[in-house]
């Protein structure tokens, strides 16, 4: 993480160079009217997978839409992004768009730059194009009433369950559990009966289980902090965490790697599963002639609603040139519309934040009624809830503690809220006063 003190100065010298806020509306031309290349920093396009296939047909077909605007897409792997967007501001080598994930929202709004499309684009324009897009993910790139961070490739947790290991364990796959206690239940039952692994959710690794624990904790009432107090070993918080351990103490829930997940639910040894939606497609390939893959919305803790949280990514403008924004402004206008996201979705996995054309001839209707385990992601979004960030220079590292804590408190051999109050401790002394 680059200092603060040093990104400060070197943002204070860019602002020099760029038009103050209330006149970057004023200067952003209408169009594109001659040509321009702007930069696209993005983790799909470093995939093996189709997401970089996907994106680099999306981007051929912008361009050829806008022949005065060339996108240089630059593929970064999605745990070095920020380092390298980081990197090249520093170095003088303003990115114009970047992919970059919700949790660092609070840092590249308030210290790396990055744009408020109210402070870029004229208020109706913005509007248009906004009207249709789900509300929910509209506000979590939002601060302060601001849109930093424009919703982009999209998911929830969702459970996956193998329905060969439920009916080899006396369940029914027609059946699958719809609160935690079921859940605990059906792992116990896969585990003694078929020796098989019960269930693992995607909540304990370094990058990606911050959302998928704050889904769980989250469900519960609990929270991960109020305001600039941590509050993840308290209440509800520390309840929630407490039932995954006893689940881990009772043999519902495995004890594997925390790296090694997609692999064991993957190659058929895991019964059910709790990840983001984003994997569906991948699983689906290896599930195929091994064991029959469905899906079922997140486990709720008994009557309560569950708050899905989000994974995936939102688009930041860092372009300071008024043809650069209007250039950019145009790319996020396309990668966000319905067209894209009938690509997006069928192609790479990630979820429609326009709803309305789920069931729409022209999108995603014929698509859906064939991959119909989209659905009960679909009636999640109904219950978005923001995957929190966490402020100050030192979000990450706060963010760390939080997880190596919570790991402890789930796996370790000593009392779990112990471990979770210790780790509170600690990276409260991290967060901004």
């Amino acid at each position: 993480m680059l200092r603060r003190s040093c990104l400060k100065l070197m943002l204070a010298a860019g602002a020099a160079l760029a038009a103050p806020a209330g006149m970057a509306r004023a200067e952003m031309p209408a169009t594109v009217d001659q040509p321009v290349t702007i930069t696209f920093y993005n983790y799909n396009l470093a995939s093996a997978s189709a997401g970089a296939d996907a994106t680099r047909e999306l981007l051929k077909e912008f361009m050829a839409a806008n022949p005065n605007i060339t996108v240089e897409g630059i593929p970064v792997p999605p745990n070095e992004i920020l380092s390298r967007v980081q990197a090249d501001i520093v170095a003088g080598r303003q990115p114009d768009v970047a992919q970059l994930v919700f949790r660092d929202l609070i840092y590249i709004a308030q210290d790396l730059g990055g744009n408020a499309l109210e402070d870029m684009v004229p208020a109706a324009e913005l509007t248009d194009h906004l009207s249709g897009m789900i509300p929910q993910g509209l506000d979590l790139g939002r601060i302060d009433g601001k849109t930093y961070g424009l919703a982009y490739t999209f998911s929830t947790p969702i459970l996956y369950y193998n329905a060969d290991l439920f009916r080899q364990a006396g369940l029914d796959p027609d059946k699958p559990p719809r609160t935690w206690d079921e859940v605990k239940a059906a792992g116990e039952a896969i585990s003694q009966k078929t020796g098989k692994h019960g269930f693992f959710p995607g909540a304990y690794g370094p990058v990606d289980g911050t959302f998928v624990y704050q889904a769980i904790e989250m469900s519960n009432g609990g929270n991960v902090r109020d305001g600039n107090r941590l509050t993840f070993a308290e209440g509800d918080a520390l309840e929630a965490t407490k039932m995954l351990r006893a689940m881990v103490d009772s043999g519902a829930h495995a004890r594997i790697d925390v790296g090694a997940h997609m692999d064991t639910m993957a190659s058929g040894n895991l019964g059910m599963f709790l990840y983001t939606s984003a994997v569906q497609n991948s699983l689906l390939k290896s599930a195929a002639g091994n064991f029959e893959l469905r899906v079922a919305a997140m486990p709720a803790f008994g009557e309560k609603p569950t708050r899905p949280t989000n994974s995936g990514s939102a688009l930041f403008v860092f372009s300071k040139d008024p043809v650069k924004q209007r250039a950019a402004y145009e790319l996020l206008k396309f990668l966000t519309s319905k067209h894209a996201y009938t690509v997006i979705t069928s192609k790479i996995g990630y979820l429609p934040l326009r709803l309305d054309i789920v069931d729409d001839p022209q999108y995603l209707a014929e698509w859906v009624k064939t991959h119909p385990m989209i659905r009960p992601n679909l009636e999640q979004l109904t219950r978005l809830t923001a995957n929190v960030a966490f402020p100050g220079p030192n979000y990450r590292q706060v963010e760390k503690v939080m997880m190596d804590g919570i790991r402890e408190a789930v796996f370790g051999e000593g009392d779990a809220e112990a471990a979770l109050k210790q780790a509170q401790a600690d990276a409260q002394s991290l967060m901004p006063e």
